[in-house]
């Protein structure tokens, strides 16, 4: 039988066919563990990372309380670091995962504060 992680990095190899980003429109990728979520936006034309924010408290992301309302601070301020870079539209990469709870989140809050999908 095939691992949980593997089926997910089918799917994300599949999504990601699909789905790039570009300098004026980079992408915006989510990663969660289990305690944990990340996002970053990467631009895919050059092959570098923009920006990251993670729940972990590094920026003014890291909020008490659920892991769907850290992750909602998350999608928050990568809007807001994206806003000050002069980014405002994006692409969404679930990386794998099911568009629900913590992932939906993320996408949430970052719509919140003013990021276009």
């Amino acid at each position: 039988m095939k691992s949980r992680n593997f089926r997910r990095i089918k799917i994300k190899k599949r999504i990601r066919s699909k789905v790039n980003g570009s300098t004026t429109r980079p992408r915006l990728t989510v990663f969660r563990s289990n305690s944990e979520i990340y996002a970053q936006l990467v631009d895919d034309s050059t092959g570098k990372t923009i920006t990251t924010v993670s729940s972990m408290g590094k920026n003014d992301a890291r909020v008490k309380g659920t892991k769907s309302e850290q992750a909602k601070s998350v999608g928050a301020a990568i809007a807001k670091i994206a806003a000050g870079k002069g980014i405002q539209e994006v692409v969404f990469d679930r990386n794998g995962y099911l568009y629900h709870g913590r992932v939906k989140a993320v996408a949430d809050g970052a719509r919140e504060a003013g990021l276009k999908f």
